[in-house]
Order: C-alpha cells, then sequence, then structure tokens
C-alpha cells in the first residue's frame, strides 16, 4: 500500500494486468496494457485465418499477441520488442506458443517471413515527445520511456512501421496500427504513401482508434 501511494502503479504491483479476459504478466517498468488496445485485437481477429503468419511489433507485455492466442485460431506469432524487460514479460504470457524477439522492430524478424505476413499488428509508442510530462506519474515514471515516446509528432516510429510494412506483408495482408484519434489522419497519409489503403476504426466506448490497411 505504501509503494501505491508512492506512485507506483497497481499492475507491477499485482504482477498482472487485466485485458482481453486474461491476465498478463507485467514487470516493473515494463508498458502496462490498455484497455483500448483491445480494439487492436478485435480488428485483427475479424482478419485472421487458420494458419495465418501474425507479427505483433512492439508488443511490449505480449498483451495483444497473447489476446489472438486465446481465440483458439491456430496462428504462426511473432512478437517483437527493443525492450528486453519487455521480451522477457511477453515471453512468459505465451508460453511457448509463439516467437518472441528482442529487436529494433522488423530488424528481429527472421528474412524467411519477407512477404508472408498476414496480420501485421503494432501499439508504437505514439506520445509526442513534448506532451510526455503531462502524462500520468504512473506512466511517464514508471514506464519505459521508449515505450511511450513518439518523437516530435509522435508518428516517429509509425512512420518507420508504414514505410518497411509492405515489404513483409503477404498479397491481401494488413497492418493494423494503434494511434489516437487526432493523429488518425495523418497517419492513414503515410499508409497511402507506402501504397497501403487505409480504413480508420474508432471505438467510443474504448476511447480508442486504429489505423488498418492492405496493399493496393
Amino acid at each position: 500500500m505504501a509503494r501505491r501511494v508512492s506512485g507506483m502503479p497497481l499492475e507491477p504491483l499485482l504482477g498482472w494486468a487485466g485485458f482481453w479476459g486474461q491476465r498478463i504478466l507485467v514487470r516493473p517498468g515494463v508498458f502496462v496494457p490498455r484497455r483500448r488496445t483491445e480494439l487492436l485485437v478485435s480488428e485483427a481477429l475479424a482478419l485472421l485465418g487458420p494458419g495465418d503468419v501474425v507479427v505483433d511489433l512492439c508488443c511490449g507485455s505480449g498483451a495483444v499477441g497473447t489476446a489472438l492466442l486465446a481465440e483458439a485460431v491456430p496462428i504462426e506469432l511473432y512478437l517483437s520488442d527493443i525492450d528486453e524487460a519487455a521480451t522477457a514479460c511477453a515471453a512468459l504470457n505465451v508460453g511457448g506458443r509463439a516467437t518472441v524477439l528482442t529487436g529494433d522492430l522488423f530488424a528481429s524478424l527472421p528474412a524467411a517471413l519477407r512477404g508472408r505476413v498476414d496480420v501485421l499488428v503494432a501499439n508504437a509508442p505514439y506520445v509526442p515527445t513534448a506532451a510526455i510530462e503531462t502524462m500520468p506519474p504512473e506512466a511517464r515514471l514508471h514506464e519505459a520511456r521508449v515505450a511511450l515516446d513518439g518523437g516530435d509528432d509522435g508518428l516517429d516510429v509509425q512512420r518507420r512501421v508504414v514505410a518497411d510494412a509492405p515489404r513483409w506483408l503477404s498479397p491481401g495482408g494488413t497492418l493494423l496500427i494503434e494511434t489516437s484519434e487526432r493523429q488518425a489522419a495523418a497517419l492513414a497519409r503515410l499508409f497511402r504513401a507506402s501504397g497501403l489503403v487505409p480504413r480508420i476504426v474508432r471505438s467510443e466506448e474504448l476511447d480508442a482508434t486504429v489505423v488498418a490497411g492492405g496493399l493496393a
């Protein structure tokens, strides 16, 4: 209780966070999954078929991948994050049912996946650098900055994901990225510039926004 009063987030104190009906293991310093990211899960599930190749970039604790696995659709799943503490958590959460890799975005993925990814999901950091100081202390002081900081306009990491995604997507494959409602139009323009046909999905209930798109 003393640690909670001092500002320590509840989830790492408990050791888990609730997400998509699952208990996601969370360790100190690792990004805590937000309920709004369940929109990313539901949009991905609507696209999945048996045996599909799925990549979860910027996977954090592996919450999205764990949720996808929970739906009992047999998929070939890869999760990647630049933060070793996050991928250690993700490995515990997926429990050997997927491949967890540590590295900078696509650099960690096996080259054999190029042109084979049916669903590519990314909850890349999208908080503008200047806005981090306005975030609640639970996030600002207790989560890795690399999981929050999206650069001057919040789109730096998303820009890189969108630029490289077409080389990894299969014919008919789809990229899905969580973003803010304010940033969605700019992200959709990035999709178009990379040859992807975007659509913006919004959930008022979850206060969540996803931009999704496949190759034209």
